[in-house]
């Protein structure tokens, strides 16, 4: 055989001894299943990111999965290591405590690991962080009332869950109104829950006469605050603030509701972000490695068109 054809047919070799799936990079994204509005958000968000980077990069391989408690979660971390041999895991922790062990174990197997929004119990063990600003979206929603109210003025808040989120929310919005006069008549965890929400507002609506604005902090409060307040006939009087982006707040925003008139950010859509940041891992020549702390934008009726997903469930 002639030299040329011999080099040619050992070339032609060598290309189909590495197929495409071992020059193929395969991510695992690990999330919680759509227990309530911000995680199907979440869920559809990931979803998206998933057929749009497989479309872009045909060497890369994304492994979505979701889970209904902290134990299932870990049982899928084992799985994306042990069978489908991830190179990289991108995971929001349905818990922090008992994911920080999975996904350390999973970071010792050589893994690359992006952590969202839920920061494990111990820092240090990913490689990428990303997560919406909380301590913004207090100071954001604060600055909002700030030009809204004054002296003498009275509010009412309703937070989520009793946590290290929730603490940095509203911390950052009381330190944000102290010394104007705003008063702050009484708040209440309200548990990121649309029926916790409304019973909420229905004691603050009983018990004050006189209620000119409501932190709501999220969406999903939101909603209950504006049922109890259309129940007590009391729409006039007083405007409501959630936060996260939810398409009914968002739309309610952008047709110039009195009763809704600004949101701001907290946007499920942070997995997509997570997931393009950790494919850059792969494919960009620079450092992608740290944290990347997302914006809490005011959302008005004059910018809320790009935040209106009306495919997505949340």
């Amino acid at each position: 055989m002639p030299i040329k054809k011999t080099l040619a047919a050992l070339a032609v070799g060598a290309m189909m001894a590495v197929s495409p799936a071992a020059l193929a990079q395969t991510i695992g994204v690990s999330i919680p299943a759509a227990t309530h509005g911000w995680t199907g958000g979440l869920n559809w968000h990931a979803a998206q990111a998933q057929a749009r980077l497989q479309e872009l990069y045909p060497d890369i391989n994304i492994i979505l999965v979701t889970a209904d408690g902290p134990a299932q979660q870990a049982n899928d971390l084992e799985d994306l290591v042990s069978i489908h041999n991830i190179d990289a895991l991108v995971v929001l922790p349905f818990e922090s405590e008992p994911l920080t062990d999975p996904v350390r174990q999973v970071k010792e197997s050589g893994v690359f690991v992006t952590v969202v929004d839920r920061g494990l119990a111990q820092e240090g063990i990913e490689d990428v962080y990303v997560a919406g600003n909380n301590p913004e979206l207090g100071r954001v929603s604060g600055e909002y009332f700030l030009t809204r109210l004054g002296d003498g003025d009275n509010i009412v808040i309703l937070r989520g869950i009793p946590t290290t989120i929730d603490d940095e929310r509203f911390n950052a919005f009381l330190e944000t109104i102290e010394g104007s006069g705003i008063n702050v008549l009484d708040h209440a965890h309200a548990n990121w829950n649309r029926d916790d929400g409304f019973e909420v507002m229905q004691d603050f609506l009983s018990r004050f006469p006189r209620i000119d604005g409501v932190w709501a902090q999220d969406d999903d409060i939101a909603l209950g605050v504006i049922e109890a307040i259309r129940q007590a006939d009391r729409v006039d009087e007083m405007f409501v603030v959630g936060g996260a982006g939810m398409k009914e707040v968002i739309a309610m925003v952008m047709q110039g509701s009195e009763l809704i008139p600004v949101n701001v950010l907290y946007p499920p859509a942070m997995i997509a972000t997570a997931m393009d940041v950790t494919v850059s891992h792969f494919k960009s020549n620079g450092p992608v490695t740290g944290e990347y702390i997302l914006g809490a934008p005011l959302i008005t009726p004059e910018n809320a068109e790009q935040y209106y997903f009306p495919d997505s469930p949340f």
